[in-house]
């Protein structure tokens, strides 16, 4: 007999929903939602497993929007192109350079779902440049009622502040409209740098490059820099050096090596400093979705916190005397990402300029106490969490973060009044009540 088995990219959560649905049109995926409506049945949509929280999990109706891909319509005019919502992002890239657009902004990862992506918080680095989400002009929800709902700056706006980002808990989102800009080159620089060096320029770096990020390296003084600025240089081969660092070291070498801290855990501080050693300058040039993204073959569990940027130095210095002093036996380096404030109700940048660190553990070894001691950290300096990956925190403590919090569950209840898009997980995050279900 068929069974409906489904796991997230590392395998950390895993459901069997009674039946995945593939809708391939807004009709087709409305009278899906009317029928869960009419049997009573919750629902939850899947895009590409990228989260490491149960957000898709469910033992019910699980819809999947990868049938659901492409473009509706470019408006060239404006540079704002509507996209069907499951589209993949190394799909949005490609067909948006056919028209000779390019969104603003991308993390490092391109396969998830524009729609996961926007409503998970997904973002990339740069101070004048925020996540996914703000790059969305318009949506249009299939809602908890059945119906089909447009919303944008202009029409129904406090419900398109919420639906910017809602962990899927409005409505299936159909469509979203999203500001690109004109095709862009970007050249992009590695290199390695002391971890003083970083903060005595942080300011500088940050205001000279369009986009910037570092990777610190456990248990060394090194981080991995990256520069990215737009040029007018020809796109150059990528060719076998490039090959060689982005898939034979950074995936296949550092993916043999990772799986033997595995069998030896105290292998993963030389690791480290291994990985910082074999750091190297690079350039690379090309069209903007060419540059922002590199494959992620090694497979980890992650957590990632947003911070105020005034509180980074602080909050990067006590992670790294707590993990010098646990010992904890961990060699993925550190992510350091930063952003504008933005005004979007779940955003973790709301009201606030951010940085973001992000912490990895390789699949199959223990995570919990270093991230534990890691969340304790965060939360003294006012963290929020990153909606798609690992954070224990709950309702209440939610409330006391998100300055809209009581503003997203009023309109969440509004559009879904009977709970059809919660599962156990998010009736427990947004602290709906027990009795919210499906009336039939």
């Amino acid at each position: 007999m068929a069974t409906n088995k489904w796991k997230n990219w590392s395998g950390i959560v895993k459901c069997q929903p009674k039946k995945i649905k593939f809708p391939k049109s807004e009709k087709e995926l409305q009278k899906v939602v009317q029928k869960c409506i009419k049997k009573g049945q919750r629902l939850r949509v899947c895009g590409t497993g990228h989260s490491w929280n149960p957000l898709c999990e469910t033992d019910e109706i699980m819809v999947s929007l990868d049938e659901y891909q492409g473009i509706e319509h470019i408006d060239m005019e404006k540079k704002q192109a509507t996209v069907y919502a499951g589209t993949k992002l190394h799909l949005l890239g490609k067909l948006l350079f056919e028209y000779g657009l390019g969104l603003k902004n991308m993390g490092d990862i391109d396969e998830q779902s524009i729609a996961g992506a926007v409503s998970t918080g997904t973002h990339g680095t740069g101070m004048e440049l925020g996540s996914l989400s703000t790059q969305v002009v318009g949506l249009t929800l299939v809602t908890g009622t059945g119906d089909i709902v447009a919303c944008s700056e202009t029409e129904n706006r406090e419900l398109f502040k919420a639906a910017q980002l809602s962990l899927g808990m409005l409505g299936v989102i159909s469509k979203i409209t999203l500001q690109c800009d004109p095709a862009y080159k970007l050249k992009l620089h590695v290199d390695k740098e002391p971890i003083h060096s970083v903060f005595a320029n942080l300011d500088r770096y940050n205001r000279d490059n369009r986009n910037f990020e570092f990777y610190w390296f456990p248990y060394t003084d090194y981080v991995q820099t990256k520069f990215s600025n737009i040029t007018h240089e020809s796109p150059k081969d990528p060719g076998r050096v490039e090959f060689m660092t982005d898939m034979v070291l950074e995936n296949g070498l550092f993916g043999v090596m990772s799986a033997a801290t595995r069998v030896v855990p105290k292998f993963s501080s030389r690791l480290a400093r291994i990985s910082a050693w074999a750091v190297s300058t690079s350039d690379k040039v090309n069209w903007s979705h060419k540059v922002y993204t590199m494959p992620r073959l090694v497979k980890f569990n992650e957590m990632e916190y947003n911070i105020p940027l005034d509180r980074f130095q602080e909050v990067f210095d006590e992670i790294r005397h707590c993990i010098d002093r646990e010992k904890f036996n961990v060699h993925f380096p550190l992510e350091n990402r930063f952003s504008p404030a933005d005004d979007i109700y779940l955003s973790s940048a709301y009201g606030r300029e951010s940085a973001y660190i992000s912490c990895h553990v390789y699949k199959g070894k223990p995570y919990q106490k270093y991230f534990a001691a890691l969340e304790k950290i965060f939360r003294k300096y006012d963290g929020r969490p990153h909606w798609a990956k690992l954070h224990t925190l709950t309702a209440n403590e939610l409330a006391d973060i998100y300055p809209k919090w009581e503003d997203f569950r009023r309109i969440r209840q509004q559009c879904d009044p009977n709970g059809l898009f919660l599962n156990g997980y998010l009736r427990a995050l947004v602290g709906a009540k027990a009795t919210e279900k499906v009336i039939y």
